[in-house]
């Protein structure tokens, strides 16, 4: 294999890496954060609105740039720009302030997230082998290294501001040394020559991919904001076990990705996305039913790995679809999705008011039901992309 494409791979996971340990280093300091701008946890909750507004313009705007100025420029170019953005939400000590400073540190972020996956298409085009959920895995690694550096610093006294400064300096520098690694060109071969019908690519699938990665993404959300609450209020462990319910979920996501590829390159994408959803909505009606914690964390773990491979089915089929708008297509799946994950914590607080926590998420079971049944629209990517024999990595 090409030096040249391994390094396009690891260089690849960096920026997965740096995405997420710059949005975890954000994540970590928001109790500071809040303390020190002198805002409510209902404030707060709504100018964290406008982070994820600004991540949905960036990933419009991005994708477009994309397909364009190649992700040789985009990736690094984002990166660069969400480091320095870091720092601003350390800075602001008004609540306006703090307002801007989400808008735009979600808008670079969005701008990392839709061009470093579209490279990630190019990539895996290249290898001619499923190796996008890895990639997505690595981003969870991300917020493991921010935690780890955020108590590092909390330690040492060193301030949120300064904090933040030193992890978006170091975070641009690793953007800038990466990016000599990216793939000089993201059009392969031949896409100049396809018919102009095939490369405007397949509308209607592309949005149904957003509908699902809309369902998918949302069952993500409900999970991160409302695992520890449902052990905590619906069956009344102590906080400090509460706790472990999203450990345990993100966890087991985390490994779901790891050996996603190989599932995805042995069965196909179609039965990666069906049976994952199938295994999540399982998983999700074990933590609705169960009056047992055992049950509840068997059910967590279970909806994490389930899920762990349907987003990025989903951010491969769009970008596969029309190699030539992949940057246009992921973003338009990535900003629906992101939508969903927005939107999911809120739906269900929202159904609370209706019924107990643990029964709205039979919502998120019918979701994952429905994603099952909907997995065909990944045939025609099979089809195209016919599996081969899973290759050692030697």
């Amino acid at each position: 294999m090409a030096r040249s494409l391994r390094a396009a791979r690891v260089a690849t996971f960096v920026y997965f890496v740096l995405c997420g340990a710059l949005m975890g280093t954000w994540v970590v300091h928001i109790p500071a954060i809040e303390e020190r701008v002198g805002i409510s946890h209902a404030t707060l909750g709504g100018l964290l609105v406008l982070l994820g507004l600004g991540a949905v313009l960036g990933m419009q705007v991005t994708g477009r740039l994309t397909d364009r100025l190649g992700t040789r420029v985009v990736v690094p170019a984002s990166g660069v720009l969400c480091g320095a953005a870091l720092v601003l939400p350390g800075l602001s000590d008004s609540p306006w302030m703090l307002a801007g400073a989400l808008l735009v540190f979600g808008f670079c972020n969005g701008c990392l997230d839709v061009s470093m996956n579209a490279h990630a298409v190019h990539v895996e085009k290249a290898y001619q082998r499923p190796v996008m959920s890895a990639f997505h895995a690595t981003f969870s690694v991300g917020g493991v290294l921010a935690a780890l550096v955020a108590a590092g610093a909390a330690g040492t006294g060193l301030s949120t501001a300064v904090t933040l400064g030193a992890v978006g300096a170091l975070g641009i520098v690793v953007a800038l040394i990466a990016a000599r690694g990216l793939l000089p060109g993201t059009r392969a071969a031949g896409e100049d020559t396809a018919p102009a019908a095939k490369r405007r690519g397949k509308p209607r699938q592309i949005w149904i991919l957003a509908g699902l990665a809309l369902m998918v993404m949302l069952c993500e959300g409900a999970a991160n904001d409302w695992s520890a609450l449902h052990l905590k209020d619906v069956l009344g462990v102590p906080a400090s076990v509460a706790a472990f319910g999203y450990g345990t979920f993100a966890a087991a996501m985390t490994v779901g990705r790891l050996l996603a590829d190989r599932v995805s390159a042995r069965f196909g994408s179609m039965a990666a996305l069906r049976y994952g959803s199938a295994t999540a909505a399982v998983g999700i009606t074990i933590v609705a039913l169960t009056p047992w914690t055992g049950g509840a964390f068997a059910g967590w773990a279970l909806f994490g790995l389930g899920l762990s491979g349907c987003v990025p089915q989903l951010f491969s089929a769009a970008g596969h679809a029309d190699p030539a708008a992949a940057g246009a297509n992921v973003s338009r799946v990535a900003g629906l999705g992101y939508l969903g994950m927005l939107a999911g914590p809120a739906v269900i607080g929202w159904l609370t008011h209706l019924t107990a926590l643990n029964h709205t998420f039979l919502l998120l079971s019918l979701l994952c039901v429905t994603t099952a049944a909907a997995a065909g629209v990944l045939r025609v990517r099979d089809a195209d992309h016919p599996r081969e024999p899973v290759r050692s990595s030697r």
